[in-house]
């Protein structure tokens, strides 16, 4: 504990930010008295520091090295301006509406900007899209993106993109640069030694219009007629994909007020994901009460897209992407690329197979998938958890995921469907007869202990289980050692008879172990009952799923 109140008032000497420095001296004093939650609250902080890798940083906001704060900001900016060497480089700097968002970007251009670079800062909070699409439009070194997207109120967080030419311009980095970058950062001195600038650009309302028009060229020309709710969880997407929405020559949706202005504190949901229980409530009861053909919803950053139809629910992640990877192909055309992450759906690599189109798989994040199919123009990539880049034969106009672009592409396809006097509903049936139904549902287990997920992925190694539900295991494909070429990664995935799959890793950002189990059952006809049989085959697989990450 010595070692821990030297560290923690080092710390405070450096600390730019009175209300950090207000919050560790009062909880200083708490240890000084003998507080024993105090001391605890102190050795999580200062016993352990947010790591910096290809998601950048995130945690929760607060003084020390374990939280987001300025003194870390300013250390990982400082990092990044070593990181890409010399003097001059451009760098486009972006943030959310979430507590602190705004200081920690213009912490980040003065730390920059002081180290020589030319710094553009977007024009007040903005979508994650927005900032991957600045990088790639203006031809920036490199973006930086203050936002925890989807997490809980009280963190924050902190993304680098990489630039240049190319089509992996405006990506996440991926390694080794995360690695150099914290090198970098762990080279940094005290804080109040570095150099600060205050001769950034601030961009104006020109590289939004730039991008409005950009992702509207998205939605093909077709019918427009469709009637749609949406909420923006109290992100930064409202404003946004409403103004898209027009651009692109569709009926202005029914927004849940609630909902629609950012807010930082969340105050409707529990958890701001779309994906969480109860998240949609508010915008699901709106789009039944008002008759909507769809309702749709973006995480707070609006880098992500929630699909769903009144009466009857929410789309999964892979219905939703099976539905635009066609639609996205019946208007596309040349050599072409599609891509999935090794935790979402095989439906996309079947329909890929039946276009006679590239398919590749890579690990999970858009870091990968933004990267796949070489040369070939990539229209369309995916994850399970509602993210979804989307390109036309006029290539794409931003390297990552973006909720914003693939609404417009949800909206037209159920526009379509619309004046054939069909729903998404309709049009999921009839991919499961073309390609199978593929049914999907997972599971996280949350521990306290980390320890604990590398003990479950080290047994279920050497123990493997025999049978998922009615479905035995043929085949065990371990990425740790790099399986098909791709990096290698803490994964595990169980091969089941009839082509499905369980696939299990660690999460990147939190503390659990995730679980993804897919089944694929062949329909012709009544795709109906074949749906309530797979259901009961998919909740087995589910419950031996759930008790195998849990043995112990």
């Amino acid at each position: 504990m010595t070692d821990t109140l030297a560290a923690a008032r080092a710390w405070l000497a450096q600390d730019p930010d009175p209300v950090t420095r207000e919050e560790l001296s009062a909880l200083l004093a708490r240890v000084e008295a003998g507080d024993p939650e105090a001391v605890a609250d102190l050795d999580d902080r200062f016993g352990h520091r947010l790591e910096f890798g290809t998601a950048g940083l995130r945690g929760a906001l607060g003084a020390g090295p374990n939280r987001m704060n300025r003194v870390v900001v300013m250390r990982a900016a400082a990092g990044l301006g070593a990181w890409l060497g010399g003097s001059g480089r451009h760098v486009v700097v972006g943030h959310d509406a979430r507590h602190r968002s705004d200081d920690f970007a213009a912490d980040t251009a003065a730390v920059l900007t002081g180290a020589g670079h030319r710094v553009s800062v977007l024009p007040g909070p903005l979508p994650t899209p927005v900032l991957a699409f600045a990088v790639r439009e203006l031809g920036a070194d490199a973006g930086v993106m203050v936002t925890a997207s989807h997490n809980p109120p009280q963190d924050n967080g902190y993304k680098v993109y990489v630039g240049g030419g190319g089509e992996d311009a405006g990506a996440q980095i991926v390694a080794p640069a995360d690695t150099e970058i914290s090198a970098a950062i762990d080279r940094v001195g005290p804080v109040g030694e570095l150099p600060l600038g205050s001769e950034w650009t601030a961009l104006g309302p020109e590289i939004l219009e730039r991008y409005l028009a950009a992702v509207a060229e998205l939605a093909p020309e077709g019918p427009r007629e469709v009637s749609a709710t949406y909420t923006a969880m109290h992100g930064v997407g409202g404003r946004v994909l409403t103004a898209a929405v027009e651009r692109a020559g569709f009926p202005r949706p029914t927004v849940v007020a609630e909902q629609f202005d950012p807010d930082p504190d969340f105050p409707t949901v529990a958890f701001p994901n779309p994906e969480e229980p109860g998240a949609m409530d508010l915008a699901l009861r709106a789009g039944e009460a008002n008759g909507s053909d769809v309702v749709v919803a973006n995480d707070p950053d609006a880098d992500r897209l929630a699909v769903a139809v009144p009466g009857h629910g929410m789309l999964t992640g892979d219905e939703v992407g099976g539905l635009l990877a066609e639609y996205v192909l019946d208007h596309t055309s040349g050599e072409r690329a599609v891509a999935a992450s090794i935790v979402s759906s095989t439906l996309l690599g079947r329909i890929a197979r039946a276009r006679g189109v590239h398919f590749d798989e890579t690990l999970t994040g858009f870091k990968w998938l933004a990267r796949a199919g070489g040369t070939r123009s990539r229209v369309f990539s995916y994850e399970e958890a509602l993210g979804y880049c989307v390109g036309g034969d006029g290539g794409r106009p931003v390297a990552d995921k973006d909720g914003i672009g693939a609404a417009l592409v949800l909206l037209s396809l159920a526009a379509a469907a619309r004046q054939d006097g069909r729903t998404l509903l309709d049009l999921l049936d009839d991919q499961a007869r073309r390609h199978g139904l593929h049914l999907t549902d997972q599971l996280s287990v949350r521990v306290a202990d980390l320890s604990l997920l590398t003990w479950a992925m080290r047994r279920l190694r050497s123990h493997p289980p025999e049978a998922f539900g009615p479905f035995a295991v043929e085949g065990v494909d371990d990425f740790a050692a790099g399986h098909a070429g791709l990096p290698p990664t803490d994964a595990l995935r169980f091969r089941l008879a009839g082509g499905g799959r369980v696939t299990l890793r660690p999460s990147g950002t939190e503390p659990k172990l995730k679980a993804y189990a897919e089944i694929v059952l062949e329909t012709a006809g009544d795709v109906g009952s074949t749906r309530v049989r797979g259901a009961r085959m998919l909740a087995e697989v589910m419950a031996s799923v759930s008790t195998a990450v849990r043995d112990r």
